[in-house]
């Protein structure tokens, strides 16, 4: 098994402009402007099955799933794509080639030429492809004409070497372990306003490929992937994930619930969950052994709780599984996660040896670790036995403005 973290890396500070020109967005699709009610419309299913299983390649662990069905742009040309990895650490929809059998338009770039996208993730490992639009529908809920990415194992354009450079490319299902990857995390489009024009400095993110020569390209805040949920007509202020207990030596496969919405429903209100404002860039702060980790966030797509190293824990490192930490048995933590807005609760989790977990016919794992020195990264484990609401940058709810976490 491998070590996976779907995260990309940390976004620069956002300001007013993104947030008016993401209203402006919205109210073009449909949406409801900032916040997240059904404004008088009659309620849609909010609500979608999701599973941790071994994923479409049988090789994940602790992999959190979904369906999705995408559409070319006012048709009813559509395709059901089953096991998309549902990731709270990234934003926008992320398909491979290989399991698309409907054509969906190019994305063209202001200056012209088709529009590429590279995005790194926080295990080094890496997306590259074109952007297009699709029509997209989960459960009840529909977002039109959304940028979305195709991930391809031959792509037209030779990957940048800025992003090439970062590790290992995710474009067949194998090393992926889905069949694309659905971000809904706190944040309307995946980069914002530092990728957009006026930008002192373009990250490589966005290119455009002239003569088969890639450079990076600013792209309008409407014309980058987005995090479909603020685009809804209705519940586009947040999600929940829902997922059960399950016990300390796992389980072969875990069903649970994507609600979208927060309280736009009976189903999505926060009841006695707590909210967690975060910094411009999605995180807040975890208190651990006395040293505050001021970059820490809770990630769908980490398949497991990253945080410190071997050698500062005093445990062992695994051998075969390497990345996972592998304690001679099962050790017991507690930390404090801290909102930017003061709120505090205590987090009790355990480690567990993984090399013994993998041995068993599991694949959803509450204590599972291993090495990320510098940031506090609370993976798939955190979501087990609790409900995690994410509220959207910019969208109002009874919690307030996102972005923010709440459990």
């Amino acid at each position: 098994m491998s070590a996976r973290r779907y995260r990309r890396p940390a976004r620069r500070a956002r300001h007013t402009l993104a947030i008016v020109a993401g209203a402006a967005l919205l109210a073009a699709c449909g949406g409801s402007g900032s916040g997240g009610g059904s404004g008088g419309t009659t309620p849609v299913n909010n609500t979608a099955a999701i599973q941790v299983n071994a994923g479409p390649a049988n090789n994940s662990v602790n992999g959190l799933y979904t369906s999705v069905t995408v559409c070319a742009p006012g048709t009813s040309t559509c395709q059901t794509i089953p096991d998309v990895l549902v990731d709270t650490g990234s934003v926008g929809l992320r398909l491979l080639s290989s399991q698309l059998t409907v054509a969906l338009p190019p994305a063209t770039a202001s200056s012209g030429g088709g529009l590429q996208e590279c995005v790194s993730f926080a295990d080094g490992s890496y997306v590259w492809g074109p952007v297009a639009s699709a029509d997209l529908q989960i459960a009840g809920e529909k977002a039109a004409s959304i940028p979305v990415q195709i991930v391809s194992a031959n792509p037209s354009f030779p990957v940048p070497s800025a992003c090439a450079g970062t590790g290992t490319d995710n474009n067949t299902v194998g090393v992926l372990g889905a069949n694309g990857i659905l971000g809904i995390g706190t944040f309307r489009q995946d980069c914002g306003a530092a990728c957009a024009p006026g930008s002192s400095q373009l990250p490589p993110m966005y290119y455009v490929c002239p003569n088969s020569a890639c450079q990076a390209v600013a792209v309008p805040l409407a014309s980058q992937l987005q995090n479909p949920v603020w685009l809804f007509p209705q519940d586009n202020n947040g999600v929940l994930i829902s997922l059960p207990a399950i016990s300390a030596s796992g389980q072969a496969s875990v069903t649970g619930s994507l609600v979208f919405g927060i309280g736009t429903q009976s189903n999505n209100g926060l009841g006695t969950a707590q909210v967690y404002t975060t910094d411009s860039a999605g995180n807040f702060i975890t208190v651990f052994k006395g040293v505050a980790y001021h970059q820490s966030f809770i990630d769908t797509g980490s398949n497991a709780l990253y945080f410190l190293s071997a050698s500062a824990l005093g445990i062992s490192d695994c051998t075969d599984n390497k990345g996972f930490y592998c304690p001679a048995s099962t050790v017991n933590y507690s930390a404090t996660t801290q909102g930017l807005n003061g709120t505090q609760a205590q987090i009790s989790f355990s480690i567990a040896n993984a090399d013994s977990l993998f041995s068993t016919n599991g694949t959803a794992f509450n204590d599972l670790g291993g090495d990320n020195q510098g940031n506090f990264d609370w993976g798939l484990p955190f979501f087990f036995g609790r409900n995690v609401f994410i509220g959207i940058e910019g969208q109002s709810s009874p919690g307030g403005t996102g972005p923010y976490w709440a459990y």
